[in-house]
């Protein structure tokens, strides 16, 4: 079991902790010295290394590592997998509903893993309804939680405005009676904003989600209408609009899909920086191994290329010229709490996905596979399948034996169920090509943040 992690980033090295979180900004003598696991004995390192740096210096560097690991910031114990046998035990409380307010689209996405919007079946929109009772549902489920999330997804939502309307509007009704707040977030591929529409988004959701590929030749190849023509002319100005109307109390993003067809993302980024954008995703498509646009193994060395272009970049801007990353944030400092580190988003048990019909899967990506049907919101006990939802608490990191000897394993918590799954048949064996670009991306992220406060 991996108990620090090493790693060069552009020049620099680091050293993590992987128990406690400790960074360590070290030279390369440090850094030969230690491995993943454990010490050698000093004799040994001599013997490996005394032409290199001479005795007396390894010496001095071995006594202030001892010292190091003596206080506990240098190959610490395990911390967690007791509080994971407790978390196996807890009640499952609902705290996050995916609304999929429509089984259908506006545009043909070539690498949609919802089948173009539909899920594989008819195309649908949620009626208001079914979306008051997924709201009666939720407030059911989330016990004493307090905080309610619920996203707004498709298919495009944006096609059903009149039914977020009432939906939202009932929602807020409930609030004070149920002592809840629910707070709106959407996913948006921004084709259908209007003034009246960006006012009203404004003004409800506490996080959009606004879907650009990046430069026009990459976005039109993929985002595509019906007619096969591209979506970039129309979106990136209504994108703009929505930017500069968002009230800097609330969030947002702009998100794109890189595939096996713009390893150069980076450059995606950059457009999007120098259009002004300050908040930015540029995510990996996630596809099955035959799909033209699949990312392969062959292509990580590109991928990492890109994310090495993108931290010199983050790395080298001033202070009033800086924008944010999603995949490189990280919290050196606090970070998630534990129970966070070990279950991850929280799918399954914490967080469902609801259809148009109101059937409940454990999110989005499950949506359609009778297999991980949790029941409906029409039960007359309004709950779920008891049986799948253990299934996926207990799909933590310490159930998965590749996870539990990664030095990632705090920050990614075992990878994505779905990926998981949909790749291997199995949510404890983790989507390989996944963790190689996770890891990589956590590595710019905390190199990224240590030079940071290093300069502070």
């Amino acid at each position: 079991m991996a108990l620090i992690h090493k790693f060069s980033q552009c020049g620099d090295y680091f050293l993590l902790d992987v128990n406690t979180g400790a960074l360590h900004i070290v030279d390369e003598l440090v850094y030969d010295l230690l491995d993943d696991e454990g010490m050698k004995p000093l004799q040994e390192l001599l013997e490996l290394y005394s032409d290199k740096y001479g005795e007396e210096v390894i010496k001095e560097a071995y006594g202030e590592i001892n010292e190091l690991v003596e206080e506990g910031s240098l190959y610490s114990k395990e911390l967690y997998e007791e509080i994971a046998k407790t978390f196996e035990k807890s009640p499952n409380f609902v705290k996050a509903l995916c609304l999929n307010i429509t089984h259908d689209c506006n545009l043909r996405c070539k690498y949609c893993f919802a089948d173009e919007g539909k899920y594989h079946g008819a195309r649908k929109v949620m009626s208001a309804e079914v979306g008051k009772k997924a709201i009666d549902f939720v407030i059911k489920n989330s016990g004493p939680r307090t905080n309610i999330e619920v996203d707004l997804f498709g298919g495009e939502p944006l096609m059903a405005m009149k039914e977020i309307k009432e939906i939202v509007d009932y929602a807020r009704s409930k609030e004070k009676e149920s002592n809840k707040n629910i707070r709106f977030t959407m996913t948006t591929n921004a084709t259908l904003l209007n003034e009246e529409i960006m006012d009203y988004l404004n003004e409800e959701m506490v996080n959009i989600i606004l879907s650009i590929d990046g430069r026009k030749e990459v976005n039109d190849n993929v985002r595509i209408k019906h007619d096969g023509s591209g979506s970039f002319e129309a979106i990136l100005p209504k994108i703009k609009e929505m930017v500069k109307r968002r009230d800097k109390s609330k969030t947002h993003y702009v998100r794109g899909t890189f595939t096996h067809e713009n390893l150069d993302f980076y450059n995606d980024i950059m457009y999007l920086v120098n259009e002004g954008f300050k908040e930015i995703s540029v995510e990996p498509v996630v596809l099955p191994d035959e799909h033209k646009l699949a990312l392969r193994e062959e292509d990580l060395e590109e991928i990492f290329n890109n994310y090495d272009k993108l931290y010199l970049e983050m790395l080298n801007r001033k202070k009033d010229d800086i924008f944010n990353f999603y995949h490189f944030n990280i919290d050196l400092q606090g970070g998630p709490c534990a129970y966070k580190r070990i279950s991850g988003c929280g799918a399954g048990h914490e967080y469902v996905s609801v259809t148009p019909e109101g059937d409940i899967y454990p999110c989005h990506q499950f949506v359609g596979n009778k297999e991980f049907y949790m029941g409906s919101i029409f039960d007359e006990d309004e709950s779920m399948d008891t049986n799948i939802a253990e299934e996926f608490k207990k799909a933590h990191l310490y159930s998965k034996p590749i996870c539990r000897h990664c030095w990632a394993r705090f920050y990614c918590s075992g990878g994505c169920q779905a990926n998981n799954f949909n790749f291997n048949g199995d949510m404890k064996i983790p989507y390989e090509i996944g963790c190689e670009m996770q890891k990589k991306r956590i590595e710019c992220a905390i190199a990224l943040k240590a030079k940071a406060m290093e300069e502070n």
